[in-house]
């Protein structure tokens, strides 16, 4: 079973299998992978840091070009308006309502039939004219009966005091008794009582008669009729027959809170006519213009607020009673003060701010401190000074040191006016502008505007001319018409040079805009 075996096989089967040689690493070697990785990553910062500079450089510039040739962002279009000197008035604000001085509910004093009326509705009365007539014939007769009791009385007296003097003359011929003279004068006395009673009861019955004849108490505007003639009458009526209002003059109560009182309590005991203007519910038009006359003993504690009371002329009755008017009380008057626009006026981290217009056409934040204000201008107590110019609309992208273009209209918005984008975007940009310029009348934070003009790309380049492709050497006809362009990091993903974009009228021929609509993106 066993083979024999020759003896080069043998030989070969007892040798031992070759061993690789091991290597070792040597010093050396281990240094220059060192020295590679140090280089690399020195290649990595220093490519960081360009690019970080290149970043931190990129800020706009009027006259600059990037290196791509693509010319920087075009200057702010701004409006400006001059800082000035006036008079700033000191005026509070508040809700009041027409208060006539006299209002007079006409009722009955004697229960009766109303005869008639004497009165138009809405017509306007004088004190005395007259009013209305109840019954009166009711009390003629009580009257005549009191006229009559009083003249049996004094005929009573007449025969009681000519018994008395016989009575006196026979006492002292002792003719009589002293106690018949004593009855005789206490009967007297009785009878001048009666006569004084009877009096009474004639000028009640006189005044009935009066009251049955209703006059006008003040002078005002009679209202409408509140009950009819024929109806039977009472004082106990709640209604009455008709309300007289005065018209002329009027006054409007208003609530102030109290803080306001020490200031306008000073100037009344000085003296001083403060005038008050009233008006209309919408605050827009003025209705008429008085003067504070006084104000309320107490403060509303529940309120914390003072009523006070205005006097207003009110010839042709303007005014009417109960109308809900807005009032403005003038106070004092602040003269020769700086004053600057509303619309300049920017609030930011630091506090108020403005960006003041320099010579060379740059804007500079200055930080002011304002003091009252009314609807068009704030007084500027420091940082400002008559004549400086400060920006009142375009502030959206504005930083310290911007450059600016000042014109006399507003902006066509965010600084993209004359960019030749077409017939439809400058409408767009109109639009903008108005919108953005109305915001501005309003105090706003800018603590990020810098970071979104960085981050914005230019207006121009989205819509360059045709004529830019002569800058980079190309002709019509020639070969770059045909080859692409070679791509820089700004125009990745643009198309090649004779290829028309997108929104161009050129010919396919022609050379296209280096920057095409894949920069834009």
């Amino acid at each position: 079973m066993n083979e024999a075996l020759r003896p080069d096989e043998v030989t070969q089967r007892a040798a031992p299998a070759p061993v690789a040689p091991t290597t070792v690493e040597t010093a050396p070697r281990r240094r220059r992978n060192w020295l590679l990785w140090i280089v690399v990553v020195a290649a990595l910062a220093a490519a960081g840091f360009y690019a970080w500079k290149k970043y931190q450089s990129a800020a706009p510039s009027g006259n600059r070009e990037d290196t791509s040739g693509r010319p920087a962002q075009p200057p702010q279009t701004v409006r400006v308006a001059p800082v000035i000197t006036g008079d700033m008035p000191l005026t509070i604000d508040a809700l009041g309502t027409v208060t006539p001085f006299e209002t007079v509910t006409i009722r009955t004093q004697i229960a009766g039939t109303l005869q008639h009326v004497g009165f138009t509705e809405g017509q306007t009365v004088k004190a005395g004219d007259f009013i209305a007539q109840i019954d009166p014939r009711p009390y003629e007769a009580a009257l005549a009966q009191a006229q009559g009791q009083l003249a049996k009385d004094q005929a009573l007296l007449g025969q009681a005091q000519g018994d008395l003097v016989r009575f006196q003359q026979l006492a002292k011929q002792d003719s009589i008794a002293m106690q018949q003279v004593s009855d005789q004068i206490a009967l007297v006395a009785q009878d001048k009582a009666a006569i004084a009673a009877d009096q009474a009861m004639v000028k009640t019955a006189e005044l009935n008669v009066a009251y049955t004849h209703i006059v006008s108490p003040v002078t005002g505007r009679v209202g409408l009729r509140l009950v009819d003639p024929g109806n039977y009458l009472q004082p106990s009526d709640a209604n009455g027959i008709v309300v007289i209002t005065q018209i002329d003059p009027i006054s409007v109560v208003f609530t102030t809170p109290e803080s306001n009182l020490q200031r306008i309590s000073a100037r009344l005991d000085s003296d001083a006519k403060l005038p008050v203007t009233v008006l209309d519910r919408d605050n827009v038009h003025a209705l008429a213009t008085g003067t504070l006359t006084t104000f309320d003993s107490q403060i509303d504690v529940t309120t914390g607020t003072i009523k006070m009371r205005s006097t207003f002329d009110n010839p042709k009755g303007v005014l009417f009673p109960n109308q809900f008017v807005n009032v403005r009380l003038l106070v004092d008057t602040m003269s020769g003060v700086t004053l600057a626009p509303n619309a300049a006026i920017q609030l930011g981290a630091s506090g108020d701010f403005v960006y003041l217009l320099k010579d060379d056409s740059t804007v500079a934040k200055r930080d002011i401190a304002t003091g009252p204000a009314d609807g068009k201008h704030t007084v500027i107590t420091s940082g400002l000074a008559a004549g400086d110019k400060v920006v009142i609309d375009g502030v959206d992208r504005l930083r310290d040191g911007a450059k600016v273009k000042v014109v006399d209209h507003a902006p066509a918005g965010n600084g993209q006016a004359g960019t030749g984008a077409g017939p439809g975007s400058g409408a767009e940009g109109s639009a903008a502008g108005s919108t953005n310029g109305g915001g501005q009348h309003h105090k706003r934070r800018h603590d990020q505007a810098g970071a979104a003009e960085d981050s914005a790309p230019p207006a121009a380049a989205t819509n360059r001319a045709p004529a830019d492709a002569s800058s980079q050497g190309a002709a019509p006809g020639g070969p770059s018409s045909t080859a692409p362009a070679p791509a820089s990091p700004t125009t990745q993903g643009a198309p090649p040079s004779g290829a028309p974009t997108q929104g161009s009228s050129a010919p396919s021929g022609a050379p296209a805009a280096a920057p095409a609509q894949g920069s834009a993106q």
